[in-house]
């Protein structure tokens, strides 16, 4: 069996030292003014491509 030295706990992970990480949604929500249009441009153009080709 394993000793208990060999187990890794999640109290070494926590240090108040380490860096923050930063989470993918909050690295994205400061760009969503500019990517909401942009998409919803896109998906505007192609459902008027969409209704045009099937007329």
């Amino acid at each position: 069996m394993s000793s208990p030295a060999d187990r890794s706990t999640n109290a070494a992970h926590n240090s108040p030292t380490h860096a923050h990480e930063q989470d993918a949604v909050e690295a994205i929500v400061p760009l969503m003014p500019l990517v909401l249009p942009a998409a919803g441009g896109v998906l505007m153009f192609l459902l008027a491509f969409i209704a045009i080709y099937m007329a």
